[in-house]
This record gives structure tokens, sequence and C-alpha cells, in this order.
């Protein structure tokens, strides 16, 4: 069999290499093709549903005088990329679309390529901090929060170089921050019952 493809191969390289590259473009795209769950299938499978609202959101939404930063700061938002939100308006008629989904959010956050930070709940209402990469180089940190009467949240912070130290320092900005509410404006009705 291998001298028969050896054959073929100088005999037909551009038509070998073709079909060479073919079968190794098809594995591939196999073999990364997963039908595990994951957050970000999860945003895109629900993000137009109705019971669901999900926003983008830009670090501009910050609006921080990068002047007043201290180097350690301007780092810190530098690694900020952007926010993925989607949230779940929990209502009296969607309680079981509401378990349903929440239990399928659990199920993802649950798995090794996210590890948990804390954890805290509180009368019913209940959060989590997760993030996915090496402890000096997180590709996300994933907040989630849900409480029965209002649903449930997930706000997943995407970057560069992030890293706990970061994300602490990141926190002090918002402290410093103009955030433009304009942004989160569909979120309002999740929050205010």
């Amino acid at each position: 069999m291998a001298i028969v493809t050896a054959v073929a191969i100088v005999l037909y390289p551009t038509t070998m290499r073709t079909i060479v590259n073919l079968v190794i473009a098809f594995s591939l795209l196999v073999t990364s093709c997963s039908n595990e769950p994951s957050l970000q299938k999860f945003f895109v499978e629900n993000s137009e549903k109705k019971d669901f609202i999900a926003l983008d959101v830009s670090s501009n939404i910050l609006n921080i005088d990068k002047a007043n930063l201290t180097s350690e700061q301007a780092t810190a938002l530098a690694s900020f990329d952007k926010m993925n939100i989607i949230a779940f308006k929990a209502t009296p008629k969607n309680q079981l679309a509401y378990e349903s989904e929440k239990a399928k959010l659990k199920t993802i956050l649950k798995s090794e390529d996210y590890q948990q930070l804390m954890k805290f709940g509180s009368g019913g209402a209940n959060a989590s901090v997760s993030y996915v990469g090496a402890d000096d180089d997180i590709k996300e940190f994933i907040f989630y929060a849900n409480k029965k009467e209002n649903g449930f949240a997930v706000i997943r912070v995407t970057g560069d170089n992030m890293n706990p130290s970061n994300v602490m320092t990141l926190l002090t900005v918002l402290q410093k921050s103009n955030i433009d509410l304009e942004q989160l404006k569909p979120l309002q009705g999740l929050l205010i019952k």
C-alpha cells in the first residue's frame, strides 16, 4: 500500500497533495468539533431566545482617563478586552426553563476547563467566580450569579495576559471609572424587580 501511495504521489503530485491536504483538514475539523457543552456554545445558542438578554461590552464602557492611571493600573486595563453578558430573566411562567438552563450552566462551569476561585450565597442568591487558563495567563474570568425570583446572569471577561493581580487592580480602576450605563441598558429590566 505504501508503494502505491508513493507511486501515486510521484505520478500525480498535485492531485495527491490536494487529497492528502483535504484528508488532513477533514481530520482536524472532525477532531476539533466537540459536542461537549461550552460557555461559548451556551452564549451562541441562547443569545436570541426570548427569555435571555445578551450583550457584548467593550472596554471603552469604563470611560477612564488613562493619563491618571498608575503603570500597574494601565497594565491591568490593557489586559482587559471585552465582556460578554448573558442573563435569563425569570418569571412565574418560565420556571421550568429557568431550572433547565441553570442546570446546563452548572454542568458547563463544573467541567475541568473552568477553575473555580470562589463561591458564595445568601438568602436564595448564589454566585461564583471561575477562570479559564493558567494562573499567570488567564484567558477569561466568569462571574455567575442567580436568584430564583430574578433569574441568572453570566459575565464572561476576556483579555490577554490577565492574572488575579490584574483583576484586583482592575477593580480599583473601576472605582475611578465613569461607566457608560447606556451600554448596560438592556440589563435594567433584569435588575429591577
